[in-house]
């Protein structure tokens, strides 16, 4: 991880934006942050067509104004139902520094199993000017459990 720029703004916005995260992460939080009914609001918007696959692409709204939660758009992979691509800004602005922020993150599928490939954030500060955030996520290895059949281990005592 490398930082770089006004040191002002890797304190009160960057570090705040990472200790978020941890936040988000907490134990009782996923419950609350999760891309669910309970959470949003959706309704179809569109239909794509890529060399990759058809998507179906979604309005999301928060039912609640939480910094964990976003309103925006998602796209969703028609054949897995996988998000495969988020675009939208937070429900609550998560610090008073900051105002307007914009969010495009994206997914790949590695094998079966789909995991976020990059995260870039563009917010206004108040003191003016722009931040940009930017997180790719790479080198993904996914390595096979062992078959249930070829398993000794017993499940509540049986064989």
């Amino acid at each position: 991880m490398s930082e770089s720029g006004s040191k002002l703004l890797i304190e009160r916005v960057f570090k705040k934006l990472l200790q978020s995260e941890k936040e988000a992460l907490a134990e009782e939080n996923p419950r609350h942050t999760a891309l669910n009914r309970d959470n949003y609001t959706f309704a179809q918007v569109g239909y794509e067509s890529k060399p990759t696959g058809a998507l179906y692409v979604l309005s999301v709204e928060p039912r609640t104004r939480n910094k964990f939660l976003y309103r925006g758009r998602i796209w969703v992979d028609a054949e897995d139902f996988a998000v495969v691509r988020l675009e939208g800004e937070p429900a609550k602005n998560p610090s008073f520094w900051t105002k307007d922020t914009k969010i495009d993150q994206t997914y790949a599928k590695v094998n079966d199993f789909w995991f976020p490939a990059s995260n870039r954030s563009t917010t206004s500060i108040r003191l003016g000017g722009r931040a940009y955030l930017t997180i790719e996520y790479q080198d993904y290895q996914t390595t096979a459990a062992p078959s249930m059949k070829d398993s000794t281990s017993t499940v509540a005592g049986y064989k």
